[in-house]
């Protein structure tokens, strides 16, 4: 929960332009810069922007990438990188900064799913690999995706009314996807005696829970749904398919209420 605590006040943060503090890695080798990632996140963002050797240390599997523990093959990877991307609130960030050593680029990334946040992490790292061409036509195809993947959850609303909903601070982007409306957040710690009052007194049709670091059921006794948006990426690092599943979570919830 301490991690949770971390990725809170994390989560709004970016590091500083590594292109202008390190120069570009682009060209490094016939098949670009040797990038390793710590989770599936980072090397998602990575394979967006276009790089094409990517690796995430903490494997897919793992529900909440902050509790992994970092294996020396792991450290032995990071030191043969090029660049690095980690985000500020995992746990072993500094442990990956100092494998890093002097040859890496360390690249700390803001993750957060929003559309703002993640075309610009996508345009950061293009920059930073010299793949601009290859980041700029994901971002395009991400714009296009986002905007039918929210025609598609309007046309999918209970009487054609925005839904009422409240979400985890992490997936607040699900929401504005599905154009719903906001009646609060929580967490990321459990929610409290107060809140749980305060929030089902704002009777949402949906709790859009936040699966990676989820605390359970957020609204007990209210009949409320619950919905489990993921965060992460799967083994394919296909960033796409999160705010597709997503989607076809509540398109699905919402068709059924």
């Amino acid at each position: 929960m301490s991690a949770g605590l971390l990725l809170l006040t994390a989560c709004g943060g970016s590091g500083a332009s590594d292109a202008a503090k390190a120069g570009s890695s682009a060209g490094t080798g016939s098949s670009g810069p040797v990038v390793v990632a710590t989770s599936s996140w980072e090397a998602a963002l990575a394979k967006a922007a276009g790089a094409k050797n990517v690796k995430s240390i903490v494997p897919p599997s793992i529900r909440h990438a902050p509790d992994y523990d970092l294996k020396p093959s792991d450290l032995t990877a990071v030191a043969g990188a090029d660049d690095v991307l980690y985000a500020s609130f995992e746990p072993f960030a500094g442990r990956v900064k100092s494998a890093g050593g002097s040859k890496a680029k360390m690249v700390e990334l803001p993750l957060d799913d929003s559309p703002e946040t993640t075309k610009a992490n996508v345009t950061r790292l293009g920059k930073l690999f010299g793949t601009e061409q290859a980041a700029a036509k994901w971002n395009s195809t991400f714009t296009k995706e986002w905007n039918t993947l929210s025609q598609q959850l309007k046309a999918a609303r209970p009487g054609g009314k925005a839904p009422v909903v409240v979400a985890q601070s992490f997936t607040t982007w699900a929401a504005k996807l599905a154009g719903a409306q906001v009646a609060g957040t929580y967490g990321p710690d459990a929610v409290t005696p107060a809140q749980l009052s305060a929030l089902s007194a704002k009777k949402p049709a949906f709790v859009l829970d936040n699966e990676n670091m989820s605390t359970g059921t957020v609204l007990p006794g209210t009949g409320t749904k619950q919905l489990e948006i993921v965060n992460y990426p799967g083994a394919d690092l296909d960033l796409l398919a999160v705010y597709r599943n997503a989607a076809e979570q509540m398109r699905k919830a919402f068709a059924g209420s």
